[in-house]
């Protein structure tokens, strides 16, 4: 994972596992989605000054108190069970109507990685036949459903877990294979593979990029041996560089890696090192994410037991500025607040798209999704103990176990999510649609809120631009849910 094989972080997320700490996750999303139930009575309403940031001296450090580990899903509200069945016959008979991307999650992993909190079975390799036979089975009986064959091509296929790489060559095959034939894909589709050094050869990269994947997303975390071992990171350095260069030297599409800031053990020196070894290897792309442990994971335990310690704030503010001034120096492009490319082969669309509200079909145990109608939304997540899916897909029963609606003013808050994870917002187009779906005044309403962010150096103005800076960017997943939060109150009341 997710948000990687490997963790999640406040920064990356498909639909399907919310982030941790650091990982890769277009699937982070989605688990996301389908746990955060909002139970009992609204809250009450905050006044705006408590989404002012802190005025200080340094505001990559200080701006707030401490940073939010999961995207913001603003609005969700769920659905009553005894509703889920109608409501889930009428979305898998509505064709898709916005940019699409597919999800396929693999939930195996071969052990528990220290930062991670969404780790869910245990990998024997006995298991990948079966669960790929039930992906493919899948997809083949969704393949008439106007939900899956109907509407926009899917611009992004993205094959997440867990651990996808753990899948055996000719498993890996067939599952890409199969879902190039049984999902209406864009002609330039991308289409992602996730997963880890350990156990990937060079005859399952040969498989994946020979049944049509284009791209790899590679969880490293970190170079350096010592904070590897206690991460629970199995492959050494010199296996890690050794395969990422056989990787790029078979130049069969683009490889992006992952690293982590804020681990244990991880000073300012390591991090250099971790940079310095990323970019002198040639990538085409990276994440860098912040730690951020999860109550679940055994790394919040253990820090929560004194035997770790914390991840200083302040440390990986000065760890996020130094990553992104080493890869400007490089001449990286930064195609969000997390990610950069170095070629254009990179682009990063699965990522980008479901942080911009995109429809997302689900495949697998555990896999969460979305579809966005003309007038309700929905987000939805797969069961997820992986005996009861294959039974669910043996016996043609439906297998999504719960649904959320989304906010009447999804659309909204998709464009400002997508924007600001861009680092950027066109207060325009934003205005403009705050007025003509809620009659409210954004001038009234928003601009008091970005004035102050610009006082505290998160962000400048450039016309109808807001830009964040370098502190903003950092602060970019907390200014976002700050701004929704704050707009949905106003909404929800009616702009009071």
């Amino acid at each position: 994972m997710a948000e990687t094989a490997s963790p999640t972080t406040d920064g990356k997320t498909h639909p399907a596992v919310a982030q941790v700490a650091g990982g890769r996750s277009p699937h982070s999303e989605a688990h996301a989605r389908g746990r955060q139930h909002p139970q009992g009575p609204p809250p009450a309403p905050r006044a705006q000054s408590d989404f002012f940031a802190e005025i200080g001296a340094d505001p990559l450090r200080s701006a707030f108190s401490g940073r939010r580990p999961v995207h913001p899903f603003v609005g969700l509200s769920p659905v009553p069970e005894d509703a889920t069945t109608e409501i889930w016959r009428r979305l898998s008979a509505t064709p898709r109507s916005r940019p699409s991307v597919a999800y396929v999650h693999i939930p195996f992993c071969f052990n528990h990685c220290q930062y991670c909190g969404f780790y869910q079975n245990a990998w024997h390799a006995e298991d990948g036949p079966a669960y790929v036979d039930s992906l493919i089975e899948q997809l083949r009986r969704g393949r008439d459903l106007p939900m899956h064959a109907s509407g926009p091509p899917i611009r992004a296929l993205y094959f997440g877990g867990g651990t996808p790489t753990l899948l055996a060559a000719a498993d890996l095959a067939r599952l890409i294979e199969a879902a190039r034939t049984h999902l209406p894909l864009a002609r330039d589709c991308e289409i992602t593979v996730e997963g880890r050094i350990h156990g990937f050869g060079a005859d399952k990269a040969d498989a994946a990029f020979g049944a049509g994947a284009n791209r790899l997303s590679l969880g490293v975390q970190t170079f350096d041996e010592t904070v590897r071992r206690r991460m629970g990171r199995l492959c050494s350095r010199r296996e890690l560089v050794s395969t990422l260069e056989q990787l790029l030297h078979a130049d069969q599409g683009a490889i992006i890696i992952d690293l982590i800031f804020g681990l244990p053990g991880q000073d300012a020196a390591v991090w250099a090192a971790d940079l310095e070894q990323a970019v002198a290897l040639g990538l085409d792309g990276i994440d860098l994410y912040a730690l951020k442990p999860v109550p679940s994971s055994p790394l919040a335990r253990a820090v929560d037991n004194g035997r770790l310690p914390a991840p200083s704030q302040a440390s990986q503010a000065e760890q996020y500025r130094s990553g992104s001034e080493r890869l400007h120096r490089a001449r990286w492009e930064a195609l969000s607040c997390t990610h950069w490319r170095r070629t254009t082969r990179e682009r990063n669309l699965y990522n980008l798209l479901v942080k911009s509200g995109a429809d997302c079909l689900a495949i697998g145990a555990g896999a969460g999704g979305s579809m966005n109608g003309a007038d309700a939304g929905f987000s939805f997540r797969n069961v997820a103990a992986v005996d009861e899916y294959r039974g669910r897909v043996a016996s043609g029963a439906p297998v999504v176990a719960g649904l959320m609606r989304q906010s009447p003013h999804r659309r909204l808050f998709n464009r400002i999510k997508g924007e600001l994870e861009q680092g950027r917002l066109d207060t325009a187009v934003a205005a403009a649609a705050l007025r003509r779906d809620a009659g409210l005044d954004w001038q009234a309403l928003a601009e008091p809120l970005l004035a102050q962010w610009q006082a505290a150096g998160l962000l400048t103005r450039d016309g109808d631009w807001a830009e964040l800076t370098l502190a903003g960017r950092f602060w970019q997943v907390q200014l976002t849910l700050n701004l929704l939060e704050w707009l949905n109150q106003a909404l929800m009341r009616g702009g009071r």
